[in-house]
């Protein structure tokens, strides 16, 4: 055997092999890494994505807590003022109450002093009636001490 000839031979088993490799073999298997690679390329941009979408999506949460925050500090804020207020009229008005339950006492206290002063007037008017009557003993009748009486009520 002839080493030229096997190598001739090897040289040509070797090409035919490779060109059915390249024609057959390698065409479903660049296919194939092309195709894996796409789906590597795909998920990372759908990675980056959604990484950004997150970043957002962590941005639009702070701001809407933030904003809620604001809200409920504002809510706070007018709940607070309108407490404020009702305390106000609340005092207001038992301000209000406080006064007219004292004026409605003097005029109560006003009306028993008047009633005590007829009162106190008519018993001293019948005191001065008895006495007098007793100086000068004798009965005056009861129609003309009861005008007496009206007549030193009135001028007292």
């Amino acid at each position: 055997m002839n080493i030229g000839a096997t190598l001739v031979g090897q040289t040509i088993a070797f090409i035919l092999f490779v060109w059915f490799c390249m024609k057959y073999v390698w065409p479903p298997l660049i296919a194939s890494i092309e195709k894996r690679q796409q789906v590597i390329a795909d998920g990372l941009a759908k990675a980056d994505k959604a990484e950004k979408d997150l970043e957002l999506a962590q941005k639009k949460a702070i701001d809407f807590i933030n904003e809620a925050k604001a809200q409920a500090n504002e809510i706070i804020e007018q709940a607070n003022s309108r407490k404020n207020r009702m305390i106000d009229e609340a005092k207001q008005e038992a301000e209000n109450e406080r006064s007219r339950i004292i004026a409605q006492g003097y005029a109560e206290i006003e009306t028993a002093r008047n009633k005590a002063k007829e009162d106190l007037k008519s018993h001293v008017a019948s005191l001065a009636m008895l006495g007098a009557e007793r100086i000068l003993n004798k009965t005056v009748d009861r129609n003309a001490q009861n005008d007496i009486v009206n007549q030193l009520i009135t001028e007292i």
